[in-house]
């Protein structure tokens, strides 16, 4: 099966369709350490980074917060308005050098 769906094989030098189509929402999961010595606040720290990379604010209800059961980690899902695969990229090279992330989707 093809990535449109159909049965029908991709022609030999025909342009695959994206997985993503942009503008899309996109759903980011983040998990850090939940220290309450560190300022700002893990869940603030991940919204200056989207809000630096996004050039706006993300909203509050745009980020769900769950503790671990011991309360040592905090995982955020963070769904943001993309606009081109470069945006979605550029986000993700950001998470993936930040030493507060430990894990990230």
């Amino acid at each position: 099966m093809t990535q449109d769906g159909t049965d029908k094989p991709d022609a030999p030098g025909e342009e695959k369709k994206p997985l993503v189509e942009y503008p899309s929402v996109y759903e980011y999961k983040v998990m850090g350490k939940a220290t309450v010595e560190e300022t700002p606040g893990f869940e603030e720290h991940v919204r200056s980074l989207f809000r630096r990379k996004m050039g706006s604010e993300v909203s509050p209800d745009s980020i769900h917060v769950q503790h671990s059961r011991k309360g040592k980690f905090v995982s955020l899902s963070v769904s943001v308005l993309l606009l081109s695969e470069e945006q979605r990229r550029a986000i993700y090279a950001e998470l993936h050098q930040d030493p507060r992330i430990v894990y990230y989707l």
